[in-house]
């Protein structure tokens, strides 16, 4: 009864957070709506959408319906409230129900306290937690097959899932082979799924050749220093985390299960810096680890944990304020691009638009618009060459001959209309920039203007 209340209040307390965000759409979230919603209409991933990362994370939106609004926050809620079962189920493994309360209430909270668009959209690293803590848990029981099947389920989620792999090791590297076949055993299906699609070369290339290219292309000058700054600051709102774990290392220092535990730490934050970005999702990778070992280290601290409770202070008045103004409905300066993307998607409907081309990175012009996607560009990364994390301050293309391959098979489309969400942000990337676009963009004329995008019809149409 006393767990059943516990998630039931979890239940109502995350869902309640999430629907203060249900009028709020974030660009993480946009993205594989969009291509969510290609999927209801019978087009398959990787061969008919361009798409960079695994299939698992808009089949998660397909499966909601591509929903927004309150059905989006109650999909999301429903994971996170699974994860933290999850989370339960681990640290019970480890010790007792008592720790197992501890995760699960932990890690509620840390996703609900934390960068709104890392801890609402559910994004890969938020969908790799479940499996990242189920696989360790099979590791903890002794079945390794099992904790490769759940390291192969991450992998159709996330590209980190390789350091998930890692940190089985940890518990069963006499039985890697086991891992292995684990993985296999999910990984075959899915890649002969996606061969029988003819989507798998595409897969190749869209998610690891793009992936690895997105790794080595680092938007900071000074990573390492970057990644130090960062890494202290998660610690600081965390510090509720990083107080109960050192209880439990300094009571149980020297034992074999404390080293294990400070190394699925370390292999986490090695995922975390791998690809040197350090966005704040990233760090969901360490706090899998970090509020299992932080639960133990409440039941250690007995009375003083009141003290480490106190903590969580910190990010519930950084962060909890938000909620409260986003209920009342006062604007964010956060979402100006998401209130211009309604716009926008407002004059497309009232043009009666039938097919779409989004130039920049503006998801959410599809997903409230539900116009149809005219082309296999859902956004312009794969066109311009410029990587979105840094496509509005920067124009050197990091993969120019793949842009300008993409922009050949580009002008065999006709769009009812291109909305231009790029070129007022950054002129240079403008989709008139392009000569060899020219000709393709001839066929078309402005018809309105945003703030932050300009919107073009085709000149054959009978437009408004």
């Amino acid at each position: 009864m006393k767990t059943a209340a516990a998630f039931s209040a979890i239940f109502v307390s995350v869902f309640a957070a999430r629907l203060c965000h249900s009028g709020v759409l974030w660009v993480e979230e946009a993205y594989p709506i969009a291509a969510a919603l290609e999927m209801l209409r019978g087009k398959v991933l990787y061969r008919d959408i361009w798409f960079d990362k695994p299939p698992l994370f808009p089949a998660f939106y397909e499966l909601s319906g591509a929903a927004t609004g309150w059905k989006l926050r109650l999909a999301g809620t429903l994971l996170v409230v699974f994860t933290c079962w999850c989370a339960y189920l681990l640290a019970r493994r480890f010790w007792t129900s008592r720790e197992g309360l501890y995760a699960a209430g932990l890690l509620a909270f840390f996703l609900t306290f934390g960068m709104p668009s890392a801890v609402m959209a559910v994004a890969p690293d938020l969908l790799m937690i479940a499996p990242h803590l189920l696989a360790i848990l099979f590791c903890r029981r002794g079945e390794p097959f099992r904790a490769g099947m759940f390291c192969g389920a991450a992998l159709l989620v996330n590209p980190k899932a390789p350091f998930v792999a890692v940190a089985c090791l940890i518990w069963q590297w006499r039985h890697a082979h086991w891992i292995a076949l684990g993985i296999a055993a999910v990984e075959i299906p899915a890649l002969a799924w996606l061969g029988w699609n003819v989507a798998l070369g595409a897969y190749w290339e869209q998610v690891w050749r793009w992936g690895f290219l997105y790794s080595a292309n680092s938007p900071y000058p000074h990573p390492l220093a970057e990644g130090l700054r960062r890494t202290v600051n998660w610690a600081g709102f965390q510090i509720a985390l990083v107080a109960a774990a050192g209880a439990l290392w300094w009571r149980e220092r020297g034992t074999r299960e404390s080293r294990r535990l400070a190394l699925w730490v370390l292999v986490s934050m090695a995922a975390v810096a791998a690809g040197w970005r350090f966005f704040p999702r990233y760090y969901f990778q360490l706090l899998t680890p970090m509020v299992i070992i932080a639960a133990r280290g409440m039941v250690i601290l007995d009375r003083r944990r009141v003290l480490v409770l106190a903590l969580l202070l910190i990010p519930l008045v950084r962060f909890g304020p938000r909620y409260a103004q986003l209920a009342m409905g006062e604007p964010w300066a956060d979402l100006a691009l998401e209130y211009d993307a309604r716009e926008t998607a407002r004059i497309l409907v009232g043009h009666h638009a039938s097919s779409l081309l989004v130039w920049g990175y503006r998801p959410e012009i599809y997903a409230f618009s539900r116009i149809p996607a005219a082309t296999p560009y859902l956004d312009s990364q794969p066109l311009t060459g410029v990587i979105a994390d840094r496509h509005l301050t920067e124009s050197t293309p990091a993969a120019p001959e793949l842009a300008a391959e993409n922009r050949r098979r580009l002008v065999a489309y006709e769009p009812d209309y291109v909305v231009d969400g790029l070129g007022p942000l950054n002129p240079q990337l403008a989709i008139t920039n392009y000569p060899d676009l020219s000709y393709w963009m001839n066929r078309y004329r402005e018809v309105a203007r945003t703030r932050t995008t300009v919107i073009y019809g085709l000149r054959s149409r009978a437009l408004p």
